[in-house]
């Protein structure tokens, strides 16, 4: 009867360590799935970062040259269509 006892407790204890052991296994996968996805969030934010601060840069450099006669005159002639006189404008019918 004690030998039954023994046998019981030990297959016991081993099935008690089999479930543990799986649980932590379990346990381990399911936090490189989340990792795995916070990995890809930082690498978003990261081109996110640098595209905004590409653009920072240029409206910096905008913002410097905003009152020069090089960037009226090229604003003008972007999003006004507006030449100096005498200035000879070429338009490709190509396009």
């Amino acid at each position: 009867m004690k030998k039954k006892q023994l046998e019981s407790k030990k297959l016991g204890k081993k099935l008690l360590f089999f479930v543990i052991f799986a649980y932590i296994i379990y346990v381990f996968i399911g936090q490189q799935k989340i990792l795995d996805s916070y990995k890809g969030e930082q690498k978003y934010y990261s081109e996110q970062l640098s595209k905004q601060l590409a653009y920072q840069e240029s409206l910096y450099c905008t913002s410097n040259n905003i009152n020069s006669k090089e960037y009226i005159e090229e604003i003008a002639r972007e999003k006004l269509d507006m030449y100096l006189p005498n200035e000879r404008v070429y338009i490709d019918k190509g396009n």
